[in-house]
């Protein structure tokens, strides 16, 4: 029968007199391109794997001029269309998404150890730039925890922010600035593959360490201490609770306490019921109002309530004179710079990517690099610190039914509004507040379905994932992320240096091979030793690929005198195999002298263009290539080579 092995091959005591007819097709050699031409490919498939030019091909010139500007301005793609229905919508979702913003923006400004008013700087400024550049309808942009909790806690290791506030304030405009500046690059340069670096399992583990941190730090408001640590690891956090307990006022405790539960349950409501999204969302901003109030009333700051203070009035004052590109601290705001910019340019491109996923639409990863970069550049200049798309307040935008990108616009103009005259009513608000809410916030981050999964579906990555958890809890927030990369990193390269090869069995009554392990009834065709090798080869593995081999052979030798099977044939299916370099090259013409001393011949199966025009270049002797060693398929070779074999028995 064509397509099928008739007998049963895989018994070692079976008549090796078998009749095969199966129609054995030439392996085509790849098309002949010069090496411009590879390079070209290579750096397409590379930098522009999404072909942003196509766009362009057919066009008029004046067309390709108004699409390239509506590809650097996403706003004149779809502003030319707004209309009333959809203001109304963006008009809503932005007075919500304010709400949210306004508290928030202050309690990040004082996790990242700045003046609660630059908080609000940065929520009014950015989300004007990134409407005019980003491509997402639901990113809400402004400060979040995270990339506030990395600033203050690296910039804090060499400069004060309490003996020396104005110097600290330049060194955080500064690191804004070149995070901004290296986003922005990413995304010129196309080298947005960089963040893939930071893996699922990596981010997991290290927002929810970040997250107890973050937490952790908020006791000094809800307890009312104020002799508290500098330092973020859990250890000496703990330890200054409990030692400053004299200091601890029930006051500040009851109240802070009564604010967070609210929260917590408000929050718990919406997740509960997302059409009542309203409810978490205006929690914060309406705890902030009857928590001032109530300072206010009954002069609780003279009874151990601590308070924000007075907060200037007015818009944002430019700042490009207080960036600092010189002087001792510049390797300081570099790798604050960088480091911020990585961690708050994947939340962002990641919480963009999910809505956009839901409303069934597209967003450019490389676009939103360069969208979130300029408004951090431009965020530097006029008093902002780091902001990106926050996942708390993109998630109440898409529920309150944001359309376009109107709605940062929105939430900055009301933002803009408070600044101007609602500041002095901020003056009595009460810091344990403000602790609430960043507890609040940060709770979300902890995902324990999603660290359950990883559990069940890869133990290496869950490994990854409690690194990075650990380490930002118990050494410091950018150590516990660096180990946590470190081992991703050494995962990769194990992967590399160690691939996979599997052995092959066919799969009774038809021509099918596929790994014996995984398929109990695949079984072993008399004389041949069929492997499938599962990774580009090159020169981190070429050598433990053939040891490996050698010891598959080793292993097929030592059942030799069980099975009375000579092995004839070693067959390596090169399907999986998508690259190859010199090594790779010398790999096999080493493996055929090799097994050509043992008297087995090598077969090679399937290799693809690029594995098969260097396996060419290099077999001058046309040794390597020959056509009874070379087959597209492996149930082609095995028919081929089977009925070939010269068996006394016939």
């Amino acid at each position: 029968m064509e397509g099928k092995f008739e007998g049963d091959m895989g018994s070692h005591n079976h008549n090796p007199c078998v009749e095969i007819a199966m129609e054995i097709h030439k392996v085509e050699t790849p098309p002949k391109r010069s090496s411009l031409q590879k390079i070209s490919n290579r750096l397409k498939e590379t930098f522009f794997p999404d072909d942003p030019l196509r766009q362009f091909k057919g066009q008029s010139t004046k067309q390709k001029w108004i699409l390239a500007f509506q590809y650097i301005f996403p706003i004149l793609q779809w502003g030319p269309h707004y209309n009333l229905n959809l203001l109304k919508s963006d008009v809503v979702s932005g007075l919500t998404i304010a709400s949210l913003a306004i508290p928030q923006g202050i309690s990040y400004a004082k996790l990242a150890n700045l003046p609660p008013i630059v908080g609000l700087y940065s929520s009014f400024v950015p989300p004007l730039v990134y409407a005019v550049l980003g491509s997402s309808r639901d990113l809400a942009v402004g400060p979040v925890s995270i990339a506030s909790l990395l600033m203050g806690s690296m910039l804090r290791q060499e400069v004060s922010p309490t003996l020396d506030p104005i110097l600290y304030l330049q060194l955080a405009f500064t690191s804004t600035f070149f995070a901004g500046l290296f986003q922005a690059s990413l995304g010129f340069l196309r080298l947005g593959f960089i963040i893939d670096f930071l893996s699922k399992a990596t981010l997991i583990g290290f927002m929810a360490g970040a997250a107890i941190i973050v937490s952790l730090q908020q006791l000094k408001a809800l307890l009312g201490i104020t002799h508290f640590t500098k330092e973020m690891g859990l250890v000496p956090v703990m330890s200054s609770v409990f030692h400053n307990t004299k200091e601890w006022s029930w006051q500040t405790i009851l109240m802070g306490f009564c604010f967070l539960v609210f929260l917590l349950v408000t929050r718990h409501i919406s997740i509960k019921k997302p059409k009542l999204f309203w409810v978490s969302a205006g929690a914060p901003l309406l705890s902030v109002v009857v928590s001032t109030l109530f300072v206010f009333v009954f002069k609780a700051q003279h009874h151990g309530i601590s308070v924000i203070g007075k907060l200037e009035q007015g818009l944002n004052p430019p700042s490009w004179n207080m960036l600092h590109f010189h002087g001792s601290h510049i390797g300081l705001v570099l790798k604050t710079g960088v480091i911020t910019g990585i961690i708050s340019l994947t939340e962002g491109i990641a919480v963009g990517r999910t809505f956009a996923a839901l409303k069934n639409y597209q967003v450019d990863g490389n676009k939103e690099m360069i969208a979130i970069g300029a408004m951090n550049v431009v965020g530097s200049t006029t008093s902002c610190y780091i902001t990106t798309g926050a996942f708390s307040r993109s998630a109440v935008n898409h529920n309150a039914g944001a359309k376009t990108a109107v709605s940062n616009i929105i939430m900055a103009v009301t933002v803009m509004v408070t600044l101007l005259f609602l500041m002095p009513l901020f003056q009595y608000t009460p810091n344990l507040v403000l602790g609430a809410i960043i507890v609040t916030a940060v709770v979300g981050l902890i995902d324990l379905p999603a660290a359950y999964q990883i559990w069940k579906v890869d133990k290496f990555d869950f490994v990854v994932m409690l690194s990075a958890f650990f380490g930002v809890i118990f050494i410091s927030v950018q150590e516990g992320l660096a180990l946590a990369v470190g081992i991703s990193i050494f995962k990769m390269v194990l992967q590399m240096t160690r691939p996979k090869t599997v052995v092959l069995g066919n799969i009774p009554g038809t021509d099918i091979f596929r790994n014996k392990h995984q398929y109990k009834d695949a079984v072993t065709v008399p004389g041949f030793l069929i492997l499938s090798i599962q990774a580009p080869i090159s020169f981190a593995n070429s050598n433990y690929l053939n040891e490996r081999i050698l010891r598959w052979i080793q292993d097929y030798e030592e059942e030799e005198t069980k099975s009375h099977s000579d092995l004839r044939f070693v067959i390596l299916d090169l399907a999986a195999v998508s690259a190859i370099d010199a090594n790779g090259v010398m790999f096999f013409q080493e493996l055929r002298r090799v097994l050509e001393k043992k008297g087995v011949e090598l077969v090679l199966v399937n290799p693809v263009g690029e594995v098969m025009e260097k396996l060419q270049k290099a077999d001058g002797t046309h040794e390597l290539l020959q056509p009874n060693n070379l087959y597209l398929t492996v149930g082609e070779a095995v028919s081929s080579l089977f009925s070939s074999m010269k068996v006394v028995s016939c």
